[in-house]
């Protein structure tokens, strides 16, 4: 087995801005030469999500909404642990970020990602501040 890959840079304004990553992972494999394999893109941070989902304005609304009901900001009885534990104000950003996970991985078919036509990769970054991401892309062929 043989693994290469990139590092992606992501600049983020927090609080659930969610970042469209499918085009810097696909010059990514193509800087590989990959013709099939898998890649794995992996967001370090106990804050920040990898999925896939279809990235329109519709369906990131409707995420971001969803996510708010599952898990809010300020809980609806008492305070978040993590939050009362550590003076942070973050915890709803931890508890999304475990839900989603922090990496996805897509197979790699004649050299293209074996997306679906309205699937993309993308980025959740639900931290309270803006931050600097990095998001790792290994292929492994």
């Amino acid at each position: 087995m043989t693994v290469s890959g990139g590092m992606l840079h992501v600049e983020t304004a927090g609080d659930g801005q969610i970042v469209d990553l499918t085009e810097a992972v696909r010059s990514v494999v193509r800087t590989t030469g990959a013709e099939r394999g898998v890649a794995i893109v992996f967001a370090r941070g106990s804050t920040v999500a990898v999925t896939t989902m279809e990235y329109e304005p519709g369906t990131v609304a409707d995420l971001t909404a969803l996510l708010e009901r599952l898990v809010p900001r300020s809980p609806d009885e008492g305070v978040w642990e993590h939050n009362a534990l550590n003076g942070d104000s973050n915890a709803h950003a931890h508890a999304r970020a475990a839900l989603i996970g922090p990496s996805v991985s897509v197979p790699i078919v004649e050299g293209e990602l074996l997306l679906g036509t309205w699937q993309q990769v993308v980025l959740l970054d639900f931290d309270d501040r803006p931050r600097q991401r990095e998001v790792t892309v290994q292929v492994l062929v």
